[in-house]
């Protein structure tokens, strides 16, 4: 799964996990200010405070999760272009694996296999 987000306004994603933080009671104090630094430095770091992944799927029947990571970085989106072709990397996937195989192929045809 892949999710692809446009931040329309940073300063009310780092507000809101500010609000958030400054709210939860059972956070220690140091672990507070800790989350506070970096969501007040790092929008992708409020954002990913803000959503629970667990949440996301949480209620999808038949699935599970297992692991969920973050990462980030700042783009120029083009729904347009075909740069942004989100099964490009599954099409490329494919492909490598063509490749070794056909690698793996002529290897064992040189080596009498």
């Amino acid at each position: 799964m892949e999710l692809v987000l446009e931040v329309e306004d940073a300063d009310a994603v780092t507000k809101s996990a500010l609000r958030r933080a400054s709210g939860d009671a059972e956070m220690p104090a140091a672990e507070r200010a800790q989350v506070e630094s970096a969501v007040a430095e790092d929008a992708a770091e409020a954002l990913a405070y803000l959503v629970d992944p667990f949440d996301l799927v949480g209620q999808v029947p038949g699935v599970e999760l297992q692991q969920a990571s973050w990462s980030s970085e700042r783009v120029d989106y083009d729904p347009d272009s075909p740069d942004w072709d989100l099964d490009e990397d599954d099409v490329e996937d494919e492909d490598e694996d063509e490749d070794e195989d056909e690698d793996e192929d002529e290897d064992e045809g040189a080596n009498g296999g």
